[in-house]
């Protein structure tokens, strides 16, 4: 073994086993010998050679290191999970080409004349369904109405503008169905549906769809996507329509609109934010007939043939001749005075006896004795009963009925039965007359013609031999009063003059 100069040699291992161990000489001390610390042992990679509490610390920072880590790596896993970007709006303002088919939605409706409908008002058991048609020129709705909130509303209704008559049908089952395209003849009354009212707001919408005129830009119109109406692509777009009361403002609705301009579907919230949808069915556009209140069967008007000016000019003269007619009235005034009457006139004597009920008041009944132009009236009790058809007067009047004097005709039944009085005296001239159309009463073919005489509107259903079968007039209600006649040989009426004879046939 090599040595440095001047250094002794290391020991071997075996020689520091083998040499006996002796001090090493050390100066005199008085102080006794301190060998200090021992000296400190190279730590070893692994910790092994630490102390107790180190190796204890040690760990402890290792662990709680490796807890934070895992629950670092849980947050940032839950975050990721639960991130999702910032919503993004998918609408936008509408492009020149759609703000045009908007513009336009109405005046296309109304150039297509009519639509089936199906509306839905209100969810759950307050739900009401009106499943009809819509005519858009005449205008005119004519629906069925359902579903499980309908109610007292339960059957069929009519409507124009400011205008309902309804048919009810307490007993129909909870599910529209379409209403008959020929609507029945009886049991209509006059409806007035309070401002707000579901029903009549759906109407109002309804109505409201078309117009003649293109509509001005919605600037806060928007376009939010497309889908699928009944097979045709469509634009659905978010708009504000009317939606109640005209003083009521819009509301936003969703439109799905073609490439045509035809709206295919809505859905939005009425007024009162009851939530409305609206189906419509363009390709299911039949013609629509109005109940005889709204006008009957529509036609066109023309001047009169000379036959039909002829018939006109000579019917006051058959109307003498043939004395006199039953008849039976349908006059409905107001919502609470929808009037059923049902008697006699004689054009020779110039008056007319009635019995006059209201339809949802059957315990009650009016006699009306009409005298060349003076109405008296006196209210009689009357057995309970349907009053649609009403029973004719009792001939001779109950004894003991003392009549008030008599007074000019007021309301319009009144005036009816005047007009009805009065077309056997002087001839109307044909230039102040249209015929509206042909059509049907009791048998008859009748030619229906309609006359303004002074500020009445009125409409002579006249057959070919000359009678007149019915009379018709305009209201303040702007619906249609009617007297059916039946010309021929009537009693002898009670006037304010004489009763009548006892034991007189009625015809």
């Amino acid at each position: 073994m090599e040595t440095s100069p001047g250094r002794p040699p290391r020991p071997t291992p075996a020689s520091r086993i083998d040499q006996p161990v002796t001090g090493r000489a050390r100066p005199h001390s008085p102080e006794p010998a301190d060998h200090g610390p021992e000296p400190a042992l190279e730590a070893e990679p692994d910790g092994a050679a630490d102390p107790p509490e180190r190796h204890t610390r040690r760990r402890g920072i290792l662990l709680g290191l490796g807890v934070v880590a895992v629950a670092s790596a849980a947050a940032l896993v839950a975050g990721l999970l639960s991130w999702s970007p910032e919503p993004v709006d998918p609408t936008r303002p509408l492009s020149a080409a759609e703000a045009e088919r908007l513009a336009a939605m109405r005046v296309t409706a109304y150039r297509d004349v009519r639509s089936g409908v199906r509306v839905s008002v209100g969810t759950g058991a307050a739900r009401t369904e009106l499943v009809g048609w819509v005519d858009w020129a005449r205008p005119l709705v004519y629906l069925d109405v359902g579903g499980p909130g309908a109610g007292a509303e339960r059957g069929l209704i009519q409507a124009a503008p400011g205008t309902l008559v309804a048919r009810p049908d307490p007993a129909a089952g909870p599910t529209s169905a379409p209403p008959p395209l020929v609507p029945p003849t009886d049991r209509w009354r006059l409806r007035e549906l309070p401002a707000g009212h579901d029903v009549a707001s759906a109407l109002d919408l309804l109505l409201s769809l078309s117009g003649q005129r293109p509509d001005p830009t919605v600037v806060e119109a928007r376009w939010l996507g497309r889908e699928t109406a009944a097979g045709t692509p469509v634009d659905v777009l978010r708009a504000p329509l009317p939606a109640g009361p005209a003083a009521a403002p819009p509301r936003q609705f969703r439109l799905w609109l073609d490439r045509d301009a035809r709206l295919h579907r809505l859905a939005g919230r009425l007024s009162d934010d009851t939530p409305v949808s609206v189906e419509l069915q363009r390709s299911d556009r039949p013609t629509l007939r109005p109940v005889d209140a709204l006008g009957g069967r529509p036609g066109l008007p023309r001047a009169l043939t000379d036959a039909e000016a002829n018939r006109l000019a000579r019917l006051p003269a058959r109307l003498r001749a043939a004395g006199g007619a039953a008849l039976t009235g349908t006059a409905p005034l107001g919502p609470t005075a929808n009037l059923r009457a049902a008697g006699w006139l004689s054009w020779a004597a110039s008056a007319a006896y009635l019995a006059v009920g209201e339809v949802d008041t059957p315990g009650r009944r009016t006699l009306l004795r009409h005298q060349k132009g003076r109405v008296a009236r006196v209210e009689v009790a009357a057995a309970g009963g349907a009053v649609d058809p009403p029973a004719r007067p009792p001939l001779p009047p109950p004894a003991g009925i003392s009549w008030p004097p008599a007074a000019p005709a007021t309301d319009d039944l009144e005036r009816l039965i005047d007009a009805a009085v009065r077309a056997a005296g002087a001839p109307v001239a044909a230039r102040s007359a249209v015929r509206l159309r042909g059509d049907r009463l009791a048998g008859h073919t009748v030619d229906v013609l309609e006359l303004r005489t002074g500020r009445a509107q009125l409409r002579y259903w006249i057959d070919r031999a000359g009678l007149l079968r019915r009379l018709e007039l305009r209201t303040r209600h702007g619906v249609w009063a009617q007297l059916d006649l039946a010309p021929g040989r009537v009693p002898a009426l009670p006037t304010a003059n004489r009763p009548p004879a006892t034991g007189a046939t009625p015809r």
